[in-house]
C-alpha cells in the first residue's frame, strides 16, 4: 500500500507541475556559453553556463506558452559581449508584448566600477531592482588598448610586422608607442556607434528622453538611491524580496534552459523531418580540429571540424538551409580560406547559407561569413577588419642579456627566416610583403565577389578597418540587424520550412566521441550527421516529464573590452 501511495502521489505532483503556473529563471552570474562544447575539457569548464540557443528557444516557446507568467534574470558581474546582450534584449522585449512580467535583479551594476552594459541589459525588462547596498556604474563605453613597443625595447625586443593596411591596427600593439591617427578615428566611431546604441535602448526601455540619458552617463556612475531618484531603476530590493513580489503562490520556479529542453514545453522533432543546420563557429580561427585555443581565453574554430560540419549538413537530404553562427575575432588565412570554401559548395548545392555574427566576427571571422547568402549582425557586432598583418619578434639582443647563445646550420638562403633570434634580410622582409599583400588582395577580391562591390570599392571598406555591426549594415558588409532567432527565422523562409521547423545543431559529436579516431574524413562527416535516436520515443518524453535531459548524462578574445 505504501508504495502504491507513493506512485499516486508522485503522479499527482507531476500533474500538477504540469498545470501550476511557471516562472522562468536565468542566472547570469556565470555568463553564457556560445555554443556547444568543442572538446571534453570546455564541456567541463562550460557546465555552469547555460547555453545561448537554449535560452533563446526558451524564451521564444515562453512567448507562447499560457503557464509561464514571468521571467526572473540575475544580472551578475561576469561581463556579457554586446552581441550577446543584444539577443537577449530583443528576447525579453519580444517575451514583454506577449504580456509576461519580466524583472531584472543584480546585487549591482557594477562594484565601484564600470556597469553600463550590464545596465544596458537590465533596461529591457519590465522592472529593475537593485539590492540596497548596489550600485549603477552607469559611466559611458571606454575603448583602452596599451602599446608595448617601448617596454619590449628596454628589454631587447623588437618586433618586425607588416599591416595591410592603416586600419589594421593589433600589430599596433607591439609596432607603436601610441595611437595612430587611423587607429584613434576607427576606435572613436566604435565607442561613438556603441553609446548611440546604449543612448536609444536605455531611453526606450525606461520611458526617458535620449538627451537625459545621454546627461545621466556623464554624471555616473549611482549609488542605489541615486539611481532610483534618476529613474534608471524601480526598486532597492533584496533577492528574496524581488521573488516574494513576482512568484506568485503555487507557481512553480524552472530555469529558461531546462524548460527549453523539457519535452512538456513542446513537441520532439520527428527524426525524418527536414531542419535547418545550425553551425557554431567559435573563437580564434586555426589549422585542425575545434578545442581549447593554446593561446588560452577559450575555444578555437577549427577548419576540419567546421569544414566537416558544413559538409554533413550540405549533404543531408533533410538539411534545407544552413546557419552559420560565427563569433571569431579572425586566426589562421589558411584555415578561413577552407571554411570559406565550404560555405561557397553549400550554396552551390542549392541550400541557402545564412550567417548569424555573434559578438565579434572581425577579419577571419569576416572572410569565413562574406560568402553567405545573408549576413546578419547585431548593431553592437564588432566586424570586418579585412587586412592582414604578420611578421615575428626579434629576441636576439633579449637572449644576449641573458648571456644566451644562439648557433645554427642552414641550408638556403632563407631556411632560417622565421627564427626570433636575427631579424629578417632586405630579401626575407620583401617576401614577407609579397605574402601579406597576396592574402590582402585575395580577401578583398573574395568580399567584392561575395557581397556584390566592385574591388575600389571593397578596398575603401576594408583596410583593416574594424566596424560596428550598424555601421557595417550601412556600408554593405552585413545585409539585416538582428541575431540568431532571427537568422533562423530567415533561412526557415528561404527553404520554403515552416515557423516552427527543427533546428539541427552542428559540430554534433559529444566532446568524449573525440577521444575515438573516425576511420576517414568521410567517417567523420558521417558522424557529425548522425541522427541521435537512442533515446527517441517513450523513454525520452518520460525522461522530459521527470525533467531529466533525453540523450543522457553528461570573453573572446577581441580588440578591446568593452565596459
Amino acid at each position: 500500500m505504501d508504495a502504491t501511495r507513493t506512485i499516486v502521489e508522485t503522479v499527482g505532483k507531476l500533474r500538477q507541475r504540469r498545470t501550476a503556473p511557471l516562472v522562468l529563471e536565468l542566472d547570469l552570474t556565470e555568463g553564457l556559453s556560445e555554443g556547444p562544447p568543442a572538446d571534453p575539457v570546455s564541456a567541463l569548464l562550460s557546465m555552469r553556463k547555460a547555453r545561448l540557443t537554449d535560452v533563446l528557444s526558451g524564451l521564444r516557446r515562453a512567448r507562447k506558452d499560457p503557464r509561464v507568467t514571468a521571467l526572473i534574470v540575475k544580472i551578475g558581474g561576469n561581463p556579457l559581449g554586446l552581441g550577446m546582450v543584444q539577443e537577449l534584449r530583443t528576447a525579453v522585449v519580444k517575451l514583454r508584448a506577449a504580456g509576461k512580467r519580466t524583472v531584472a535583479f543584480a546585487e549591482t551594476f557594477g562594484e565601484f566600477g564600470a556597469g553600463t552594459i550590464p545596465y544596458y541589459l537590465a533596461s529591457a525588462f519590465e522592472r529593475v531592482y537593485l539590492q540596497p547596498s548596489g550600485d549603477v556604474g552607469l559611466t559611458g563605453v571606454a575603448l583602452e588598448q596599451r602599446f608595448l613597443r617601448d617596454a619590449l625595447a628596454k628589454a631587447g625586443v623588437e618586433y618586425q610586422l607588416g599591416q595591410r593596411h592603416e586600419y589594421k591596427t593589433a600589430a599596433n600593439t607591439f609596432t607603436q608607442n601610441h595611437m595612430t591617427d587611423a587607429h584613434r578615428e576607427s576606435a572613436g566611431r566604435i565607442a561613438e556607434s556603441i553609446t548611440e546604441q546604449v543612448v536609444a535602448g536605455i531611453a526606450d526601455a525606461r520611458g526617458l528622453d535620449p538627451k537625459r540619458v545621454r546627461e545621466l552617463i556623464d554624471q555616473g556612475p549611482f549609488i542605489g538611491a541615486e539611481a532610483v531618484e534618476a529613474g534608471l531603476v524601480d526598486g532597492l530590493k533584496y533577492r528574496d524580496e524581488v521573488y516574494g513580489e513576482t512568484v506568485e503562490d503555487g507557481a512553480h520556479l524552472l530555469y529558461v534552459s531546462r524548460y527549453a529542453k523539457n519535452t512538456l514545453s513542446g513537441k520532439l522533432p520527428h527524426p525524418g523531418a527536414d531542419t535547418v543546420a545550425l553551425v557554431h563557429g567559435n573563437g580564434m580561427i586555426r589549422l585542425g580540429r575545434s578545442g581549447r585555443s593554446p593561446l588560452g581565453g577559450g575555444g578555437s574554430m577549427g577548419s576540419d571540424t567546421i569544414c566537416a560540419a558544413l559538409r554533413a549538413a550540405r549533404r543531408d537530404e533533410k538539411v534545407k538551409a544552413i546557419v552559420f553562427r560565427v563569433d571569431s575575432p579572425g586566426g589562421s588565412y589558411v584555415a578561413s580560406d577552407a571554411i570559406w570554401r565550404e560555405v561557397v559548395l553549400a550554396r552551390k548545392a542549392g541550400k541557402p547559407v545564412i550567417v548569424s555574427m555573434g559578438d565579434l566576427a572581425a577579419s577571419g571571422g569576416y572572410f569565413v561569413s562574406m560568402a553567405a547568402d545573408v549576413i546578419v549582425a547585431q548593431p553592437g557586432t564588432l566586424t570586418g577588419s579585412i587586412g592582414v598583418f604578420g611578421g615575428k619578434p626579434v629576441v636576439g639582443e633579449l637572449l644576449g642579456k641573458l648571456g644566451v647563445v644562439t648557433e645554427s646550420v642552414a641550408e638556403g638562403a632563407n631556411a632560417g627566416m622565421f627564427s626570433p633570434s636575427t631579424a629578417f634580410s632586405e630579401t626575407q622582409w620583401e617576401r614577407v610583403n609579397a605574402w601579406l599583400d597576396r592574402i590582402y588582395d585575395d580577401f578583398v577580391g573574395k568580399v567584392a565577389q561575395g557581397r556584390g562591390l566592385t574591388t575600389d570599392r571593397a578596398h575603401e571598406l576594408a583596410r583593416g578597418r574594424v566596424w560596428t555591426g550598424a555601421d557595417a549594415k550601412a556600408a554593405g558588409l552585413a545585409d539585416e540587424l538582428g541575431g540568431l532567432e532571427d537568422a533562423l527565422s530567415l533561412a526557415r523562409r528561404r527553404a520554403g520550412l515552416a515557423d516552427d521547423a527543427p533546428v539541427r545543431t552542428y559540430p554534433r559529436m559529444h566532446p568524449l566521441e573525440r577521444l575515438r579516431p573516425p576511420e576517414s574524413s568521410e567517417d567523420r562527416s558521417a558522424a557529425l550527421a548522425r541522427v541521435r535516436l537512442e533515446a527517441w520515443g517513450p523513454l525520452a518524453r518520460m525522461a522530459g516529464q521527470l525533467g531529466l535531459p533525453a540523450y543522457g548524462p553528461l570573453v573572446l578574445p577581441g580588440y578591446w573590452t568593452i565596459r
